[in-house]
């Protein structure tokens, strides 16, 4: 999407106007996506969904594309495109599976993300190049057992100890958990409740007391990997701390901001996906002699789906014009997170709705759409916390 040189500032509104128009980068990846999609996604949807397996060749491929560091800078490996190419791409991995496009997005914005945006220069000459790459998978890990949204109540300790930290304690819910070679955490290295008391690692795979176990039986997203991170006396050296000392948390923030850029296009390409199958399905299907897209109740539903896949992608992206810009995004991410999430979960209710009994079997794909859906309203902050983050906003 190109966007023009005027920004403009509405009360708490900030906004970019655009023109609409997917500039040749992201035609180039849009198409790229697809036909990658087509060739080694779809043939195995149903299986992986099944069996819950993380298909780490096919994000070796995606690497491959340029696709695991998308908008990491060439002199570190990536690919050096912006937020739009990305943005692109994720929707295009949403429209098929949600699993996938969850798995790149965790990768991109959380991982190699915070390596990028606070790692040093040492530290992203040593990762970034293998991340980019898929040579490395990544994880993150915030939230822990007992505490999801309420993360300035963690448990897991960082212990000075000489030149090296001594990790205890666990983080749960972790994308790429047990393949990731290389995971950034954040642990408590002062008092509870400090904003200032929570420190960012990266610790990697092998490390001796770091171990993970697989969570199996979600409802969706079963083709991305996650899992629970255990930590048991696990000493890592100074030089993997990222950034200062209690600077961690105002670390992982400013991620999440980005991050829930990635869950809103992950979300627009879940809704488009429904949406363009209801289509598809409503035009093939016969009732009462004809094709059951003529009746009203169903040419309302999709229109309904239509303008909120069009306006959630339009907030989403706002949200990347501005992160291009290096502007400050937290209300715009939120907007376009809590929106595009509820409307994938939207779409997919309606999906299965309009193919009845057969929206109801893994034969068709809705029933997928709304399992992987679902995930979108909680993962990288609830629906309910979008909402605390907008409230604060505009009543600053």
């Amino acid at each position: 999407m190109q966007i023009a040189i005027t920004k403009t500032k509405h009360k708490n509104l900030n906004y970019i106007k655009m023109n609409f128009d997917l500039n040749e980068n992201q035609l180039m990846i849009q198409q790229m996506v697809r036909d990658f999609a087509e060739k080694e996604i779809k043939p195995h949807l149903l299986e992986w969904d099944e069996k819950e397996h993380f298909p780490v060749d096919v994000m070796k491929k995606l690497g491959d594309l340029g696709l695991l560091g998308i908008y990491v800078p060439e002199e570190y490996g990536g690919s050096g495109f912006s937020y739009d190419e990305y943005v692109t791409a994720l929707i295009e991995l949403g429209k098929v599976c949600g699993g996938i496009g969850l798995s790149v997005a965790a990768h991109n914005s959380l991982c190699t993300g915070h390596i990028y945006y606070h790692g040093s220069e040492e530290q992203k000459k040593r990762f970034l190049p293998k991340l980019a790459s898929g040579e490395f998978i990544g994880a993150w890990g915030l939230t822990e057992p007992n505490t999801g949204s309420d993360a300035m109540r963690m448990k897991t300790t960082a212990v000075k100890d000489g030149d090296d930290w001594i990790i205890n304690g666990a983080k749960n819910w972790i994308t790429h958990g047990l393949s990731g070679d290389v995971s950034v955490v954040l642990v408590r290295t002062g008092e509870l409740l400090d904003s200032k008391g929570i420190s960012a690692f990266i610790v990697e795979k092998g490390t001796p007391g770091f171990s993970a176990v697989q969570i199996k039986g979600k409802l969706g997203v079963r083709a991305s990997e996650t899992a629970e991170l255990i930590f048991d006396n696990v000493r890592v050296p100074n030089a993997n701390l990222i950034g200062e000392v209690g600077m961690g948390f105002v670390q992982a923030m400013q991620i999440l901001d980005g991050g829930r850029i990635s869950i809103a296009a992950l979300s627009c390409g879940v809704a488009r996906g429904a949406y363009e199958a209801s289509v598809k399905y409503a035009k093939e299907r016969e009732q009462f002699g004809k094709p059951i897209a003529q009746f009203q109740g169903i040419s309302f539903k999709l229109a309904d789906m239509a303008t909120n896949v069009k306006a959630s992608e339009l907030l989403t992206f706002n949200a990347a014009a501005l992160k291009n810009k290096g502007a400050k995004m937290t209300e715009e991410g939120a907007y376009a997170k809590y929106f595009a999430s509820e409307t994938a979960v939207m779409c997919g209710n309606e999906a299965v709705q309009i193919m009845g009994g057969y929206g109801y079997t893994r034969e068709y794909p809705a029933e997928k759409f709304l399992r992987d859906a679902k995930l979108m309203t909680i993962g990288e902050g609830t629906s309910e916390i979008q909402k605390v983050v907008i409230s604060r906003e505009i009543l600053k």
